[in-house]
């Protein structure tokens, strides 16, 4: 699959510097960037290592910059954005760009003409970087690249007696900071170890979250070279020595009419192999693996992709990592505990765990799964972290805890969550009651005793509808004990559950009001526009975002249960496939061949947070081909 700007796009820095693209190496690291050339955040760069993979990364090298010589001055074909300036401005020489399996920039002038390929290594943190000479005549090249050691969330500013080691062998330049490599390979250039520091390099977009959007970079050397025409200057980054460079792929196909193909061929950037476990990260480029965000994304990346092992194996790791009969709700960056604190990241896992088992049934995993769903519902019953049990009144899951986040909608400012949702959420009884019913449904298949799975169930369902539903509303509350009658999408993920709890009747009521109220052409808004505390504009600093994450913002990954609940509840495949279509121009307008986290609630709708997030390519991709039945 390749996606491609042409110069018209390319030429317009206000376009292609806002045009995100990503390369992974499935194993947490990539290279990531603009179509510009220039790095518009703190996390873009050539090679970001996994250097404790999958969650731990580091950016290596940030970028490099690039001069062609021929008979006039020299032509910048790389570009930097710095404080009040960009340099050099190589975007204006620039004739297109394209990504697929790697990424490509084509430069021209009026009598040169020269392609830029980077390619990631699958397995490893290395790239490869060719610059080709395609023009007619001989040309000079220059590259100076520009590095750096830092852990991807943080900037990096000119330090005394960095690099701790610089090394220069033949055709090679090597430098170590702090125990971590970056080994440079570049045979047939000349070098010239002109070091020194670029300073003050400018993100743009961490400029706009209120963040710190400068850093410096050094330059270990400049790398010349004469390229006849046809002749390529190679040169390959590691955090290991010795990286051979990998070959290009003959050919790419283009960018079809098959939204599925596309689709799957986007959902391939999240699966990750790390040392100690095979998961999903939940976007790029700043999450790791949630527990909540795989669970859920496990069906489109993995089951309509043909990887139902991975699945399984994923299902099997976090199983592993249980503790109290909760998964992880994250692995963390730096230390070594995961972090639990998440009420329906399990219970998405029963859902997961369903749909692995209706694509293939294998025995083995089966009454693996069905073990560790019945030590889940027995913590729940007893009571486990952060208030999560069972109320023995009603059935149904109680959970909360001052100052911790537990829901999907979980932002928090300080020891400020934004979005509490204490109480009784709508989501997790349907969870709940979904989970006893897959027990069941599992026990009665293994010659497993059903009862205490099904009347636990029906205990929850016989007090659901009196718990949630108001004919005065129209709609579902979004929480109970206490109350919370704010319009909210989470009724819909409770509709889209193969063993929802929900009346049918009141169900066809609710969903109207969403499509009404909620749906917009790029995803569900969070919380109703005509409720008070509603944020139409997702923007502003990082506190202003986080404010505004649930409050009103669009998230893509809902059009997925939405399109689910309207076939079950209407029969509308048509009407789901209307909706779901949208995705084709997500897919090329924020994260190139990905889709965005959020959108603004309000028109003119735009994307923001993650470029390329896990659950919005995946609940699109299911529901195209589960509900939609799309090609």
């Amino acid at each position: 699959m390749v996606l491609t700007l042409d110069a018209l796009a390319c030429r317009n820095y206000e376009v292609s510097s806002q045009k995100e693209w990503l390369l992974p190496n499935g194993i947490g690291g990539y290279a990531m960037g603009t179509a510009s050339g220039a790095n518009t955040r703190r996390y873009h760069g050539h090679l970001v290592a996994a250097t404790d993979p999958p969650a731990h990364r580091m950016v290596l090298l940030a970028n490099i910059e690039a001069f062609v010589q021929t008979d006039a001055s020299p032509i910048g074909i790389s570009c930097n954005q710095y404080q009040g300036a960009i340099f050099p401005e190589g975007y204006l020489a620039l004739e297109s760009f394209s990504v697929g399996r790697f990424a490509e920039w084509t430069f021209a002038g009026s009598s040169w003409r020269i392609r830029k390929t980077l390619q990631v290594h699958e397995g490893e943190n290395a790239v490869t970087l060719r610059y080709e000479n395609t023009g007619p005549k001989a040309l000079g090249l220059t590259l100076r690249p520009l590095v750096c050691h830092k852990f991807y969330h943080h900037n990096f500013r000119t330090q005394e007696g960095y690099p701790d080691r610089l090394e220069f062998p033949v055709d090679a330049s090597i430098l170590e900071h702090q125990g971590v490599l970056l080994a440079m390979n570049h045979p047939g250039a000349q070098r010239v170890p002109t070091n020194g520091w670029y300073f003050r390099f400018e993100s743009m977009r961490e400029l706009e979250r209120g963040l710190d959007p400068r850093d410096d970079l050094y330059c270990p050397c400049e790398l010349r070279y004469e390229l006849a025409p046809g002749e390529s200057a190679i040169l390959t980054a590691a955090d290991f020595r010795g990286a051979a460079p990998v070959p290009l792929p003959l050919s790419e196909p283009k960018v079809g009419s098959s939204l599925r193909e596309t689709l799957s061929f986007a959902a391939e950037k999240f699966l990750v192999h790390g040392k100690n476990r095979t998961s999903i990260l939940a976007g790029y480029p700043w999450f790791t693996d949630w527990g909540r965000d795989t669970m859920i994304a496990l069906p489109g990346i993995c089951l309509h992709t043909g990887r139902t092992d991975v699945a399984r194996q994923i299902l099997l790791d976090y199983i592993g990592a249980m503790r109290r009969g909760l998964i992880p709700n994250r692995f963390v960056e730096e230390g070594q505990d995961p972090e639990y604190n998440t009420v329906d990241a399990t219970l998405w896992m029963a859902q997961a765990i369903w749909a692995t088992l209706q694509k293939e049934w294998q025995d083995d995993f089966a009454r693996r799964a069905f073990e560790a769903l019945q030590s889940v519902r027995d913590w729940h019953l007893r009571g486990t972290d952060y208030g999560i049990e069972v109320d023995p009144a009603d059935g149904l899951v109680r959970q909360g805890q001052d100052g911790v986040q537990l829901t999907w909608m979980d932002a928090k400012i300080g020891d400020w969550v934004v979005t509490p949702r204490n109480g009784k959420p709508i989501e997790i009884q349907a969870l709940w009651v979904n989970l006893n019913r897959i027990l069941e449904k599992l026990a009665e298949r293994l010659g497993e005793d059903p009862t205490p799975a099904r009347t636990t169930a029906e205990h929850a369902e016989a007090h659901f509808e009196a718990k949630f539903w108001r004919d005065s509303l129209g709609f579902y509350l979004d929480c109970a004990d206490p109350d919370d009658a704010s319009l909210r999408p989470n009724q819909v993920l409770a509709m889209s559950l193969p063993f929802s709890p929900m009346n049918p009747d009141h169900a066809r009521q609710a969903l109207s009001v969403v499509s009404t109220e909620l749906l917009t052409e790029v995803g569900l808004r969070t919380l109703g526009p005509r409720e008070p505390s509603y944020r139409g504009r997702y923007q502003g600093s990082l506190s202003e975002l986080d404010s505004a994450y649930h409050q009103g913002t669009v998230w893509p990954w809902l059009l997925g249960p939405y399109a689910t609940a309207l076939v079950k509840l209407t029969g509308d495949r048509a009407e789901a496939k209307r909706v779901l279509r949208s995705a084709r121009e997500m897919l090329t307008e924020y994260g190139l061949m990905g889709i965005g986290e959020v959108y603004d609630g309000d028109k003119p709708r735009r994307a923001g947070g993650c470029p390329f997030q896990a659950w919005s390519v995946a609940e699109i991709l299911r529901a195209w081909v589960e509900d939609a039945g799309g090609n």
